[in-house]
Protein backbone atom coordinates (compact mmCIF):
# COMPACT_ATOMS: atom_id res chain seq x y z
CA UNK A 1 0.00 0.00 0.00
CA UNK A 2 1.33 3.42 -0.91
CA UNK A 3 1.59 6.24 1.62
CA UNK A 4 -1.22 8.12 -0.14
CA UNK A 5 -3.51 5.07 -0.14
CA UNK A 6 -2.91 4.45 3.55
CA UNK A 7 -3.56 8.10 4.44
CA UNK A 8 -6.81 8.07 2.45
CA UNK A 9 -7.98 4.94 4.25
CA UNK A 10 -7.08 6.15 7.76
CA UNK A 11 -8.64 9.61 7.32
CA UNK A 12 -11.74 8.49 5.36
CA UNK A 13 -15.27 9.59 6.34
CA UNK A 14 -16.64 7.64 9.28
CA UNK A 15 -13.22 6.75 10.72
CA UNK A 16 -11.75 7.91 14.03
CA UNK A 17 -9.31 10.13 12.16
CA UNK A 18 -11.74 11.51 9.59
CA UNK A 19 -10.55 14.87 8.26
CA UNK A 20 -12.55 17.84 7.04
CA UNK A 21 -12.41 21.60 6.63
CA UNK A 22 -12.53 23.76 9.73
CA UNK A 23 -11.58 27.17 11.09
CA UNK A 24 -8.93 27.51 13.81
CA UNK A 25 -8.16 30.96 15.24
CA UNK A 26 -9.90 32.53 12.26
CA UNK A 27 -7.85 30.57 9.71
CA UNK A 28 -9.22 27.85 7.46
CA UNK A 29 -7.52 24.54 8.21
CA UNK A 30 -7.72 20.85 7.45
CA UNK A 31 -8.73 19.33 10.79
CA UNK A 32 -9.64 16.04 12.43
CA UNK A 33 -13.42 16.02 12.64
CA UNK A 34 -13.51 14.01 15.88
CA UNK A 35 -10.88 15.92 17.86
CA UNK A 36 -11.90 15.89 21.57
CA UNK A 37 -13.09 19.26 22.94
CA UNK A 38 -10.43 19.64 25.62
CA UNK A 39 -7.52 17.98 27.41
CA UNK A 40 -9.82 16.92 30.22
CA UNK A 41 -11.51 14.60 27.71
CA UNK A 42 -8.16 12.99 26.97
CA UNK A 43 -7.63 12.06 30.61
CA UNK A 44 -11.25 10.89 30.84
CA UNK A 45 -10.45 8.44 28.05
CA UNK A 46 -7.51 7.20 30.15
CA UNK A 47 -9.95 6.01 32.82
CA UNK A 48 -10.70 3.11 30.49
CA UNK A 49 -7.26 1.78 31.43
CA UNK A 50 -8.57 0.92 34.90
CA UNK A 51 -6.22 -1.33 36.85
CA UNK A 52 -3.76 -1.91 34.01
CA UNK A 53 -0.28 -0.48 34.61
CA UNK A 54 0.22 3.04 33.31
CA UNK A 55 3.51 4.20 34.86
CA UNK A 56 6.61 2.36 35.97
CA UNK A 57 9.17 4.45 37.87
CA UNK A 58 12.05 2.58 39.49
CA UNK A 59 10.31 0.13 41.89
CA UNK A 60 6.93 1.90 41.67
CA UNK A 61 3.95 0.92 39.54
CA UNK A 62 0.94 3.18 39.03
CA UNK A 63 -2.24 1.94 37.37
CA UNK A 64 -4.44 4.25 35.33
CA UNK A 65 -6.90 4.29 38.25
CA UNK A 66 -4.09 5.26 40.65
CA UNK A 67 -2.96 8.05 38.35
CA UNK A 68 -6.46 9.44 37.79
CA UNK A 69 -7.07 9.49 41.56
CA UNK A 70 -4.00 11.69 41.97
CA UNK A 71 -4.98 13.91 39.04
CA UNK A 72 -8.53 14.39 40.36
CA UNK A 73 -7.32 15.11 43.89
CA UNK A 74 -4.69 17.66 42.85
CA UNK A 75 -7.21 19.38 40.58
CA UNK A 76 -9.54 19.78 43.56
CA UNK A 77 -6.69 21.04 45.73
CA UNK A 78 -5.65 23.64 43.17
CA UNK A 79 -9.22 24.99 42.98
CA UNK A 80 -10.26 24.72 46.64
CA UNK A 81 -7.03 25.37 48.53
CA UNK A 82 -5.10 27.66 46.21
CA UNK A 83 -7.96 29.37 44.40
CA UNK A 84 -6.72 28.52 40.92
CA UNK A 85 -9.17 29.69 38.27
CA UNK A 86 -9.53 29.08 34.56
CA UNK A 87 -6.67 30.82 32.75
CA UNK A 88 -4.38 31.02 35.82
CA UNK A 89 -0.85 29.76 35.26
CA UNK A 90 0.57 26.87 37.27
CA UNK A 91 4.29 26.11 36.88
CA UNK A 92 5.91 22.68 36.95
CA UNK A 93 9.56 22.60 37.99
CA UNK A 94 10.68 19.03 38.47
CA UNK A 95 12.47 16.17 36.79
CA UNK A 96 10.79 13.07 35.40
CA UNK A 97 8.61 11.86 38.27
CA UNK A 98 5.09 10.40 38.09
CA UNK A 99 3.90 13.55 39.87
CA UNK A 100 4.90 15.61 36.82
CA UNK A 101 2.26 13.77 34.80
CA UNK A 102 -0.31 13.97 37.58
CA UNK A 103 0.22 17.72 37.89
CA UNK A 104 -0.01 18.28 34.14
CA UNK A 105 -3.26 16.34 33.95
CA UNK A 106 -4.76 18.22 36.90
CA UNK A 107 -3.81 21.70 35.66
CA UNK A 108 -5.15 21.32 32.11
CA UNK A 109 -8.30 19.54 33.31
CA UNK A 110 -9.45 22.59 35.31
CA UNK A 111 -8.76 25.05 32.50
CA UNK A 112 -5.63 26.49 34.10
CA UNK A 113 -2.49 26.94 31.98
CA UNK A 114 0.33 24.48 32.63
CA UNK A 115 3.81 26.05 32.50
CA UNK A 116 6.49 23.32 32.39
CA UNK A 117 9.86 24.86 33.24
CA UNK A 118 13.18 23.39 32.14
CA UNK A 119 14.50 21.56 35.20
CA UNK A 120 18.07 22.16 34.02
CA UNK A 121 17.69 25.93 34.12
CA UNK A 122 19.75 28.03 36.49
CA UNK A 123 18.20 30.09 39.30
CA UNK A 124 18.08 33.15 37.03
CA UNK A 125 16.36 31.23 34.21
CA UNK A 126 13.80 29.67 36.56
CA UNK A 127 13.04 33.05 38.09
CA UNK A 128 12.45 34.50 34.63
CA UNK A 129 10.05 31.70 33.67
CA UNK A 130 8.01 32.04 36.87
CA UNK A 131 7.76 35.83 36.68
CA UNK A 132 7.25 36.08 32.92
CA UNK A 133 4.42 33.54 32.94
CA UNK A 134 2.78 35.12 35.98
CA UNK A 135 2.39 31.73 37.64
CA UNK A 136 0.56 31.75 40.96
CA UNK A 137 1.24 28.15 42.03
CA UNK A 138 4.20 25.87 41.39
CA UNK A 139 4.62 22.12 41.70
CA UNK A 140 8.30 21.30 42.16
CA UNK A 141 10.80 18.79 43.47
CA UNK A 142 13.09 19.64 46.43
CA UNK A 143 15.99 20.81 44.25
CA UNK A 144 13.81 23.22 42.27
CA UNK A 145 12.03 24.36 45.46
CA UNK A 146 15.41 25.44 46.80
CA UNK A 147 16.41 27.20 43.57
CA UNK A 148 13.16 29.15 43.35
CA UNK A 149 12.67 30.01 47.03
CA UNK A 150 13.59 33.68 46.58
CA UNK A 151 11.37 34.38 43.56
CA UNK A 152 8.40 32.50 45.04
CA UNK A 153 8.69 34.50 48.27
CA UNK A 154 8.99 37.76 46.34
CA UNK A 155 6.03 37.08 44.04
CA UNK A 156 3.79 35.17 46.43
CA UNK A 157 3.81 31.93 44.43
CA UNK A 158 2.38 29.02 46.43
CA UNK A 159 4.50 25.85 46.25
CA UNK A 160 3.66 22.15 46.38
CA UNK A 161 6.75 19.98 46.83
CA UNK A 162 6.79 16.38 45.59
CA UNK A 163 8.90 13.73 47.30
CA UNK A 164 9.82 16.29 49.94
CA UNK A 165 12.77 16.02 52.26
CA UNK A 166 13.08 17.76 55.65
CA UNK A 167 14.37 21.06 54.26
CA UNK A 168 11.05 22.70 53.35
CA UNK A 169 10.22 26.31 54.08
CA UNK A 170 7.13 27.45 55.93
CA UNK A 171 5.35 28.45 52.72
CA UNK A 172 5.86 25.08 51.00
CA UNK A 173 3.26 22.33 51.18
CA UNK A 174 4.05 18.65 50.85
CA UNK A 175 2.21 16.84 48.09
CA UNK A 176 1.04 14.07 50.41
CA UNK A 177 -0.35 16.62 52.89
CA UNK A 178 -2.57 18.48 50.44
CA UNK A 179 -3.44 15.90 47.76
CA UNK A 180 -6.09 13.53 49.14
CA UNK A 181 -6.82 10.57 46.87
CA UNK A 182 -10.54 10.05 46.29
CA UNK A 183 -11.42 13.75 46.04
CA UNK A 184 -13.47 14.24 42.86
CA UNK A 185 -12.40 16.33 39.90
CA UNK A 186 -14.02 19.84 39.90
CA UNK A 187 -16.48 20.50 37.10
CA UNK A 188 -14.92 23.24 34.91
CA UNK A 189 -16.05 24.09 31.37
CA UNK A 190 -13.04 24.16 29.02
CA UNK A 191 -13.11 24.74 25.27
CA UNK A 192 -10.72 23.92 22.39
CA UNK A 193 -9.65 27.57 21.99
CA UNK A 194 -8.71 27.99 25.66
CA UNK A 195 -5.00 28.16 26.50
CA UNK A 196 -3.60 24.89 27.86
CA UNK A 197 0.19 25.22 28.10
CA UNK A 198 3.10 27.65 27.91
CA UNK A 199 6.33 25.91 26.93
CA UNK A 200 9.48 27.99 26.92
CA UNK A 201 11.72 27.87 23.89
CA UNK A 202 15.01 29.74 23.78
CA UNK A 203 14.77 33.12 22.11
CA UNK A 204 17.18 34.98 19.84
CA UNK A 205 17.00 38.02 22.11
CA UNK A 206 18.67 36.19 24.96
CA UNK A 207 15.51 35.28 26.89
CA UNK A 208 13.19 32.30 26.29
CA UNK A 209 9.84 32.83 24.59
CA UNK A 210 6.67 31.30 26.02
CA UNK A 211 4.97 29.27 23.28
CA UNK A 212 1.23 29.18 24.03
CA UNK A 213 -0.80 26.17 22.90
CA UNK A 214 -4.54 25.78 23.08
CA UNK A 215 -6.34 22.59 24.01
CA UNK A 216 -7.29 22.13 20.37
CA UNK A 217 -3.72 22.51 19.14
CA UNK A 218 -2.31 19.88 21.50
CA UNK A 219 -5.15 17.48 20.78
CA UNK A 220 -4.68 17.95 17.03
CA UNK A 221 -1.04 16.89 17.47
CA UNK A 222 -2.07 13.86 19.55
CA UNK A 223 -4.63 12.90 16.89
CA UNK A 224 -2.02 13.34 14.15
CA UNK A 225 0.36 10.96 15.88
CA UNK A 226 -2.44 8.43 16.25
CA UNK A 227 -3.41 8.74 12.61
CA UNK A 228 0.20 8.41 11.51
CA UNK A 229 0.53 5.23 13.56
CA UNK A 230 -2.48 3.87 11.68
CA UNK A 231 -0.90 4.75 8.35
CA UNK A 232 2.37 3.10 9.32
CA UNK A 233 0.61 -0.04 10.51
CA UNK A 234 -1.19 -0.40 7.19
CA UNK A 235 2.15 -0.12 5.43
CA UNK A 236 4.10 -2.24 7.91
CA UNK A 237 4.43 -5.17 5.50
CA UNK A 238 6.64 -2.99 3.30
CA UNK A 239 8.28 -1.09 6.14
CA UNK A 240 10.34 -3.94 7.55
CA UNK A 241 8.14 -4.56 10.60
CA UNK A 242 6.81 -8.02 11.30
CA UNK A 243 3.02 -7.91 10.91
CA UNK A 244 2.42 -10.55 13.56
CA UNK A 245 4.49 -8.57 16.04
CA UNK A 246 2.81 -5.29 15.05
CA UNK A 247 -0.61 -6.75 15.83
CA UNK A 248 0.49 -8.57 19.00
CA UNK A 249 0.99 -7.20 22.53
CA UNK A 250 0.21 -3.54 23.14
CA UNK A 251 3.09 -1.11 22.65
CA UNK A 252 5.24 -0.11 25.63
CA UNK A 253 7.05 3.23 25.62
CA UNK A 254 10.16 4.21 27.53
CA UNK A 255 10.53 7.84 28.59
CA UNK A 256 14.14 8.82 27.90
CA UNK A 257 13.67 12.57 27.38
CA UNK A 258 12.45 15.25 29.81
CA UNK A 259 8.71 15.72 30.14
CA UNK A 260 9.19 19.49 29.90
CA UNK A 261 10.10 19.01 26.22
CA UNK A 262 7.32 18.53 23.67
CA UNK A 263 8.68 15.14 22.58
CA UNK A 264 8.44 13.68 26.06
CA UNK A 265 5.15 15.40 26.83
CA UNK A 266 3.05 14.93 23.70
CA UNK A 267 3.92 11.93 21.48
CA UNK A 268 5.28 9.90 24.40
CA UNK A 269 3.33 10.81 27.56
CA UNK A 270 0.01 11.94 26.07
CA UNK A 271 0.23 9.18 23.46
CA UNK A 272 0.30 6.65 26.29
CA UNK A 273 -2.55 8.41 28.09
CA UNK A 274 -4.97 8.32 25.17
CA UNK A 275 -4.10 4.77 24.08
CA UNK A 276 -3.82 3.41 27.66
CA UNK A 277 -0.26 2.18 27.16
CA UNK A 278 2.45 1.42 29.68
CA UNK A 279 5.12 4.12 30.08
CA UNK A 280 8.44 3.16 31.66
CA UNK A 281 9.88 6.37 33.12
CA UNK A 282 13.54 7.27 33.48
CA UNK A 283 14.58 10.10 35.81
CA UNK A 284 17.26 10.97 33.27
CA UNK A 285 18.91 9.27 30.33
CA UNK A 286 21.42 6.51 31.11
CA UNK A 287 21.91 3.80 28.50
CA UNK A 288 23.18 1.31 31.09
CA UNK A 289 19.90 1.68 32.98
CA UNK A 290 17.76 1.79 29.84
CA UNK A 291 18.88 -1.56 28.44
CA UNK A 292 17.68 -3.70 31.37
CA UNK A 293 14.42 -1.72 31.44
CA UNK A 294 13.86 -2.45 27.73
CA UNK A 295 14.42 -6.15 28.34
CA UNK A 296 12.36 -6.38 31.54
CA UNK A 297 9.32 -4.46 30.29
CA UNK A 298 9.47 -5.53 26.63
CA UNK A 299 9.69 -1.93 25.47
CA UNK A 300 8.57 -1.44 21.86
CA UNK A 301 8.99 2.32 21.31
CA UNK A 302 12.23 4.20 22.03
CA UNK A 303 11.59 7.88 21.24
CA UNK A 304 14.27 10.47 21.86
CA UNK A 305 17.01 12.34 20.06
CA UNK A 306 19.64 10.82 17.73
CA UNK A 307 22.22 11.03 20.51
CA UNK A 308 20.29 8.46 22.49
CA UNK A 309 19.88 6.14 19.52
CA UNK A 310 23.65 6.29 19.08
CA UNK A 311 24.14 5.48 22.75
CA UNK A 312 21.77 2.53 22.52
CA UNK A 313 23.09 0.71 19.45
CA UNK A 314 26.75 1.52 20.16
CA UNK A 315 26.63 0.48 23.80
CA UNK A 316 29.16 -2.30 24.51
CA UNK A 317 26.35 -3.99 26.46
CA UNK A 318 23.70 -3.80 23.72
CA UNK A 319 24.12 -7.48 22.78
CA UNK A 320 23.93 -8.53 26.45
CA UNK A 321 20.22 -7.69 26.63
CA UNK A 322 17.14 -8.90 24.79
CA UNK A 323 15.99 -5.88 22.77
CA UNK A 324 13.95 -7.89 20.27
CA UNK A 325 10.74 -6.19 21.45
CA UNK A 326 11.84 -2.85 19.96
CA UNK A 327 9.85 -1.75 16.91
CA UNK A 328 10.75 1.92 16.56
CA UNK A 329 14.02 3.57 17.57
CA UNK A 330 14.52 7.25 16.94
CA UNK A 331 12.62 10.47 17.38
CA UNK A 332 13.70 13.97 16.47
CA UNK A 333 15.11 17.11 18.03
CA UNK A 334 18.26 17.07 15.89
CA UNK A 335 19.40 15.87 12.47
CA UNK A 336 20.29 12.17 12.37
CA UNK A 337 23.49 11.17 10.58
CA UNK A 338 22.79 8.97 7.57
CA UNK A 339 24.99 6.18 8.90
CA UNK A 340 22.93 6.09 12.12
CA UNK A 341 19.89 5.08 10.06
CA UNK A 342 21.72 2.06 8.67
CA UNK A 343 23.17 1.11 12.05
CA UNK A 344 19.79 1.18 13.79
CA UNK A 345 18.24 -0.80 10.94
CA UNK A 346 20.89 -3.52 11.26
CA UNK A 347 20.89 -3.59 15.08
CA UNK A 348 17.16 -3.46 15.82
CA UNK A 349 16.01 -6.73 14.29
CA UNK A 350 12.31 -6.46 15.13
CA UNK A 351 11.78 -2.94 13.85
CA UNK A 352 13.73 -0.02 12.51
CA UNK A 353 14.71 3.62 12.71
CA UNK A 354 12.31 6.55 12.79
CA UNK A 355 12.74 10.33 12.70
CA UNK A 356 10.38 13.28 12.87
CA UNK A 357 10.63 17.00 12.30
CA UNK A 358 8.65 18.97 14.81
CA UNK A 359 9.21 21.72 17.32
CA UNK A 360 7.63 23.38 20.31
CA UNK A 361 5.66 25.60 17.94
CA UNK A 362 4.07 22.57 16.23
CA UNK A 363 3.46 20.65 19.46
CA UNK A 364 6.11 18.19 18.27
CA UNK A 365 4.14 16.96 15.27
CA UNK A 366 5.61 17.23 11.77
CA UNK A 367 6.79 15.14 8.85
CA UNK A 368 7.96 11.65 9.86
CA UNK A 369 10.13 9.03 8.21
CA UNK A 370 10.50 5.34 9.05
CA UNK A 371 10.78 1.85 7.65
CA UNK A 372 11.69 1.37 4.00
CA UNK A 373 10.99 5.04 3.32
CA UNK A 374 13.73 5.99 5.77
CA UNK A 375 16.19 3.49 4.35
CA UNK A 376 15.59 4.75 0.79
CA UNK A 377 15.48 8.42 1.88
CA UNK A 378 17.92 8.48 4.84
CA UNK A 379 18.60 12.22 4.55
CA UNK A 380 14.91 13.13 4.66
CA UNK A 381 12.69 13.81 7.65
CA UNK A 382 9.77 12.31 5.73
CA UNK A 383 6.20 13.28 4.89
CA UNK A 384 3.28 14.74 6.86
CA UNK A 385 -0.42 13.98 7.03
CA UNK A 386 -2.78 16.31 5.14
CA UNK A 387 -3.73 18.27 8.29
CA UNK A 388 -0.23 19.76 8.17
CA UNK A 389 0.69 21.70 5.07
CA UNK A 390 4.38 22.17 4.30
CA UNK A 391 5.74 24.69 1.81
CA UNK A 392 9.15 25.99 0.84
CA UNK A 393 9.16 29.77 0.40
CA UNK A 394 11.60 32.47 -0.59
CA UNK A 395 12.56 35.54 1.44
CA UNK A 396 9.41 37.33 0.27
CA UNK A 397 7.20 34.47 1.45
CA UNK A 398 6.43 33.23 -2.07
CA UNK A 399 6.13 29.46 -2.53
CA UNK A 400 9.01 27.92 -4.49
CA UNK A 401 8.86 25.09 -7.05
CA UNK A 402 9.56 21.50 -6.05
CA UNK A 403 13.23 20.87 -5.42
CA UNK A 404 14.23 24.47 -4.75
CA UNK A 405 15.76 25.44 -1.42
CA UNK A 406 14.14 28.02 0.83
CA UNK A 407 12.55 28.51 4.24
CA UNK A 408 10.22 25.81 5.55
CA UNK A 409 6.72 27.11 6.33
CA UNK A 410 4.04 24.96 8.02
CA UNK A 411 0.32 25.37 8.60
CA UNK A 412 -2.02 23.20 10.65
CA UNK A 413 -4.38 23.08 13.64
CA UNK A 414 -1.50 21.82 15.81
CA UNK A 415 0.41 25.12 15.77
CA UNK A 416 0.76 27.32 18.83
CA UNK A 417 -1.46 30.40 18.89
CA UNK A 418 1.55 32.66 19.60
CA UNK A 419 4.10 33.69 22.24
CA UNK A 420 3.05 34.75 25.72
CA UNK A 421 2.85 38.56 25.98
CA UNK A 422 5.02 38.98 22.88
CA UNK A 423 2.94 40.16 19.93
CA UNK A 424 6.01 41.18 17.91
CA UNK A 425 7.58 37.72 18.09
CA UNK A 426 4.19 36.18 17.31
CA UNK A 427 3.69 38.36 14.23
CA UNK A 428 7.19 37.52 13.03
CA UNK A 429 6.77 33.76 13.43
CA UNK A 430 3.13 33.24 12.38
CA UNK A 431 1.89 34.84 9.16
CA UNK A 432 -1.71 34.26 8.04
CA UNK A 433 -1.79 31.00 9.98
CA UNK A 434 1.56 29.80 8.61
CA UNK A 435 4.55 29.16 10.87
CA UNK A 436 7.91 30.39 9.64
CA UNK A 437 10.20 27.71 11.02
CA UNK A 438 13.47 29.55 10.36
CA UNK A 439 14.83 26.32 8.88
CA UNK A 440 15.97 25.98 5.30
CA UNK A 441 15.09 22.94 3.23
CA UNK A 442 13.48 21.51 0.12
CA UNK A 443 10.69 19.14 -0.91
CA UNK A 444 11.15 16.44 -3.52
CA UNK A 445 8.54 15.33 -6.06
CA UNK A 446 7.15 12.68 -3.66
CA UNK A 447 6.66 15.15 -0.81
CA UNK A 448 9.70 14.12 1.25
CA UNK A 449 11.13 17.04 3.24
CA UNK A 450 14.87 17.61 3.49
CA UNK A 451 16.25 19.99 6.12
CA UNK A 452 19.49 21.45 4.83
CA UNK A 453 20.38 24.36 7.07
CA UNK A 454 19.04 26.77 9.64
CA UNK A 455 18.14 30.30 8.78
CA UNK A 456 17.79 31.20 12.42
CA UNK A 457 20.92 31.36 14.52
CA UNK A 458 20.44 28.27 16.62
CA UNK A 459 22.46 25.24 17.64
CA UNK A 460 20.90 21.80 18.11
CA UNK A 461 22.98 20.06 20.75
CA UNK A 462 21.73 16.56 21.51
CA UNK A 463 18.12 17.66 21.08
CA UNK A 464 18.48 20.85 23.13
CA UNK A 465 17.99 24.21 21.42
CA UNK A 466 20.83 26.64 22.11
CA UNK A 467 20.36 30.12 20.71
CA UNK A 468 23.63 31.82 19.94
CA UNK A 469 22.46 35.28 20.99
CA UNK A 470 21.70 34.07 24.52
CA UNK A 471 25.17 32.53 24.96
CA UNK A 472 26.85 35.53 23.33
CA UNK A 473 25.05 37.85 25.74
CA UNK A 474 26.22 35.84 28.75
CA UNK A 475 29.85 35.77 27.55
CA UNK A 476 29.80 39.46 26.66
CA UNK A 477 28.81 40.27 30.25
CA UNK A 478 32.28 39.17 31.38
CA UNK A 479 34.32 42.31 32.02
CA UNK A 480 37.33 41.02 30.07
CA UNK A 481 35.42 40.29 26.85
CA UNK A 482 35.47 42.78 23.98
CA UNK A 483 33.46 40.79 21.42
CA UNK A 484 32.26 37.24 20.93
CA UNK A 485 30.63 35.05 18.29
CA UNK A 486 28.91 31.76 19.16
CA UNK A 487 28.05 29.04 16.64
CA UNK A 488 27.67 25.29 16.28
CA UNK A 489 30.39 22.87 15.25
CA UNK A 490 29.80 19.30 14.11
CA UNK A 491 29.79 16.49 16.64
CA UNK A 492 29.01 12.94 15.53
CA UNK A 493 27.09 11.93 18.65
CA UNK A 494 25.41 15.19 19.70
CA UNK A 495 24.86 16.56 16.21
CA UNK A 496 26.44 19.86 17.18
CA UNK A 497 28.40 21.36 20.05
CA UNK A 498 28.55 24.97 21.17
CA UNK A 499 31.68 26.86 20.14
CA UNK A 500 32.75 30.44 20.88
CA UNK A 501 35.35 32.74 19.35
CA UNK A 502 36.33 35.48 21.81
CA UNK A 503 38.36 38.68 21.49
CA UNK A 504 39.38 40.22 24.82
CA UNK A 505 39.81 43.84 25.81
CA UNK A 506 43.35 45.08 25.46
CA UNK A 507 45.49 44.06 28.41
CA UNK A 508 42.97 41.52 29.73
CA UNK A 509 43.57 37.79 30.15
CA UNK A 510 41.12 34.92 30.48
CA UNK A 511 41.36 31.14 30.19
CA UNK A 512 38.82 28.66 28.85
CA UNK A 513 38.26 27.18 32.32
CA UNK A 514 37.78 30.60 33.88
CA UNK A 515 35.20 31.57 31.27
CA UNK A 516 33.32 28.28 31.62
CA UNK A 517 33.23 28.66 35.41
CA UNK A 518 31.79 32.15 34.95
CA UNK A 519 29.14 30.91 32.50
CA UNK A 520 27.99 27.97 34.60
CA UNK A 521 26.42 30.42 37.04
CA UNK A 522 24.50 32.11 34.22
CA UNK A 523 23.57 29.35 31.78
CA UNK A 524 22.29 25.77 31.84
CA UNK A 525 25.18 23.33 31.44
CA UNK A 526 24.26 22.32 27.87
CA UNK A 527 24.60 25.96 26.74
CA UNK A 528 28.15 26.43 28.04
CA UNK A 529 30.57 26.25 25.06
CA UNK A 530 32.50 23.00 24.72
CA UNK A 531 35.01 24.75 22.44
CA UNK A 532 36.46 28.22 23.04
CA UNK A 533 39.18 30.01 21.14
CA UNK A 534 40.67 33.41 21.96
CA UNK A 535 41.67 35.59 19.02
CA UNK A 536 44.30 38.32 19.27
CA UNK A 537 42.65 40.37 16.53
CA UNK A 538 39.00 41.55 16.18
CA UNK A 539 36.56 38.97 14.89
CA UNK A 540 36.00 39.01 11.10
CA UNK A 541 32.85 40.82 9.93
CA UNK A 542 31.09 41.35 6.63
CA UNK A 543 30.24 44.68 5.06
CA UNK A 544 27.07 44.91 7.15
CA UNK A 545 29.08 44.46 10.34
CA UNK A 546 27.90 40.91 11.04
CA UNK A 547 30.36 38.30 12.24
CA UNK A 548 31.52 35.86 9.59
CA UNK A 549 30.66 32.76 11.59
CA UNK A 550 31.30 30.41 8.69
CA UNK A 551 34.88 31.66 8.58
CA UNK A 552 35.24 31.35 12.33
CA UNK A 553 33.83 27.82 12.28
CA UNK A 554 36.85 26.72 10.28
CA UNK A 555 39.00 27.42 13.33
CA UNK A 556 37.49 24.29 14.90
CA UNK A 557 37.63 22.00 11.85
Amino acid sequence: MTFEEAVAQVTAPGTMFETGDGVVSGVEQRVFVHTPPNMRSLFEIARLGGDSVFLVYEDEEWTFSDALEQIDALAATLVDRYGVKKGDRVALALRNYPEWIFAYGAVVSIGAVCVPLNAMWTIDELEYGIEHSGSTVMVADPERVSRTAAVCARTGVRVICVRADDALGADVDRWEDVVVAGTPMPDIDVGPDDDATILYTSGTTGRPKGAVSTHGAILSAVMAYGARAGVDKLRSDRDGIDLEQASGPKPVFILIVPLFHVTGCIPVMLGCVVAQLKLVMMYKWDVDKALPLIERHRVTHFVGVPTQSWDLVQSPHFADYDTSSLRNVGGGGAPAPVKLVAEVASSVKGGGPIIGYGMTETNAYGPQNLGDDYLTHPASTGRALPILQVEIRDEAGVALPTGERGEIWMKGPNLIRGYWNDPEATAEAIVDGWLRTGDAGRLDEDGFLYIEDRIKDMILRGGENVYCAEVESAIFDHPAVHEVAVFGVHHERLGEEVAAAVHLDEGESLTEDELRTYLRAKLAAFKVPSHITFLDEPLPRNAAGKFLKRELRHLFD
